[in-house]
C-alpha cells in the first residue's frame, strides 16, 4: 500500500499541472521573459499588459491576448509584444503578455 500511494504522489508531482508556454522551463522554478512579435510600426511610448494565472492545472483565468493588452494602455499601432511566464513547482502559473506601441 505505501509503495502504490508513493507511487501516485510522484506520478501527480511529476505532472506539471500548472504549466506555462514558454521555450524554456525549470523543473522547480520557471519565470522567463522572451520576445514574442516585432512590427514595421515605429514608435513605442505606451505600454500594456494582460495576464493569466492557473492553479495545479485545475483553474484557470484571465486573458493574455495581445489584444486585451493592448486595450488596456489604449494602443492602437503595436511596436512590439513580448512575454513573461512563471512556474512554481507546477502548482502556480502565470503568463504576461506586453504590448508596446503607440
Amino acid at each position: 500500500m505505501k509503495k502504490l500511494f508513493f507511487f501516485v504522489l510522484i506520478s501527480l508531482f511529476l505532472s506539471s499541472c500548472a504549466m506555462v508556454y514558454t521555450p524554456v522551463s525549470g523543473f522547480v522554478y520557471t519565470n522567463v521573459k522572451g520576445p514574442f512579435a516585432v512590427t514595421s510600426n515605429s514608435g513605442s511610448s505606451k505600454v500594456g499588459y494582460a495576464e493569466m494565472n492557473s492553479i495545479l492545472g485545475w483553474f484557470a483565468s484571465g486573458d493574455a491576448s495581445i489584444s486585451a493588452a493592448a486595450k488596456s494602455a489604449g494602443i492602437s499601432k503595436i511596436h512590439h509584444v513580448d512575454y513573461e511566464a512563471s512556474s512554481l513547482l507546477g502548482i502556480v502559473a502565470k503568463y504576461k503578455v506586453y504590448v508596446y506601441g503607440e
